[in-house]
């Protein structure tokens, strides 16, 4: 008799903007318990707008992560669509998104970040939960590294993201912000946590930088699954390789391990040998296994992830569950 069918796991996905909702769009086709943590620190267009003149948290990131969570079907893809819709004019709506005014409009009414963002999911309906990371809105600054040598200070999501000098270190303010704790429940109870894709300093290592998620991550028994982007950042991640982004996570959290490390076998191919080769070493140092696959749209840009391949990347890694390092 063939064997019972393996339970749907809990994921929980970590980030921000375009790289989280390319996770979302992939992990919806396998799991119907999945959970989208989304930073606050945005501070432009639409979103800096509002969170100025409302006292809010942005809500540029959180209305990404619930058009991605949109389904297939006609009811999804039109409620996407109508989500970015951005209007365009000579007066005070122009850039500004209806789905950012939406889930504005729901804050006020219900006075709670959380239902109003089940509100607009319900009315999506929406293929997961979206969750704050914090229920204030965040400042985040680096410290870097100019070409002269000297250290300076950016501040900002939109500075630090385009700073053209090296980021040393990242930090939040408040540094002891109110956590959304039905987030960190999530990462505590997750079987999977999924970090990345997505702008390496300014949406996905912030969460380690709110001590209580910061906690979860370390202390969850979840399988911590890590994805390498597709090509570099211009500004925050400016000539990064593929192991770039694994070396900063080692260097900055050193008691966080990875499980999984997922990148695309066609980018890690480009870079050199040498490059490739630190990838291997870095994966097996962490104790995670290195998982390659082909993860980029084939008819479309090269930076984007393809979601049909990325699901199928991570439901190969979900089914094998716990995984041994890379051999």
């Amino acid at each position: 008799m063939p064997g019972a069918p393996m339970r749907s796991v809990d994921v929980v996905a970590l980030g921000g903007g375009h790289g989280l909702a390319a996770s979302l769009q992939a992990l919806r086709r396998v799991t119907p318990h999945l959970t989208a943590v989304v930073g606050v620190s945005d501070d432009g267009g639409s979103s800096g707008r509002l969170r100025e003149e409302f006292g809010i948290v942005p809500p540029g990131d959180l209305r990404m992560a619930l058009a991605a969570l949109c389904g297939d079907d006609t009811w999804g893809s039109t409620w996407a669509r109508v989500l970015q819709h951005r209007f365009s004019s000579k007066g005070d709506l122009d850039g500004h998104s209806l789905g950012n005014l939406l889930i504005t409009a729901l804050w006020e009414e219900t006075d709670n970040l959380v239902e109003g963002l089940d509100w607009v999911a319900r009315l999506l309906d929406a293929k997961g939960k979206v969750l704050p990371l914090c229920i204030e809105p965040l400042e985040i600054y680096a410290d870097v590294l100019t070409a002269a040598g000297q250290t300076d200070q950016v501040r900002g999501q939109v500075q630090v993201a385009t700073t053209p000098h090296a980021i040393q270190t990242i930090g939040l303010e408040p540094k002891n912000p109110q956590v959304c704790e039905q987030a960190v429940a999530a990462v505590r109870n997750a079987d999977f946590v999924v970090l990345g894709p997505g702008s390496w300093y300014t949406s996905v290592l912030t969460h380690f930088q709110v001590p209580q998620m910061a906690q979860a991550l370390h202390e969850t028994t979840a399988a911590r699954v890590l994805v390498i982007n597709l090509r570099p950042q211009s500004g925050e991640t400016e000539g990064y390789s593929a192991a770039s982004y694994l070396e900063v996570l080692a260097k900055s959290y050193p008691d966080f391990k990875v499980d999984v490390v997922l990148a695309d076998v066609n980018h890690v191919g480009q870079d050199s040998p040498k490059n490739a080769e630190s990838l291997q070493e870095l994966a097996i140092d962490s104790g995670a296994r290195l998982v390659l696959a082909p993860l980029a749209k084939v008819n479309g840009p090269s930076d984007q992830h393809d979601p049909t391949l990325l699901a199928s990347a991570f439901s190969s890694i979900f089914t094998h569950g716990r995984i041994s390092p890379w051999q």
